[in-house]
């Protein structure tokens, strides 16, 4: 007899993207859902200019490419986040 594991031990296989379907820019959340981390978390890190954002019109994107500058930044410092001047 076999039991079905719950839908939230599953894996979602809608959420592995093939790179070349990526989309150039992001949302906040769907940014923070890239690096695996909180929306609040995510904001603070575009509004300090960690991560870097562009304004079409009234809405803040972050271009992909801006996400792995940041993963890079991070690995290149020791995991440590680069200070930014004030």
């Amino acid at each position: 007899m076999t039991i079905a594991a719950p839908d939230s031990v599953r894996l979602d296989l809608t959420t592995v993207v093939d790179p070349a379907d990526m989309p150039l820019l992001l949302t906040v959340e769907e940014a923070a859902r890239q690096l695996r981390i909180g929306r609040t978390q995510m904001w603070r890190l575009v509004t300090t200019g960690a991560v870097e954002s562009v304004f079409i019109g009234r809405l803040r994107r972050v271009p992909i490419e801006c996400l792995h500058e940041y993963v890079t930044n991070l690995l290149a410092n020791g995991g440590q986040r680069q200070k930014t001047a004030a």
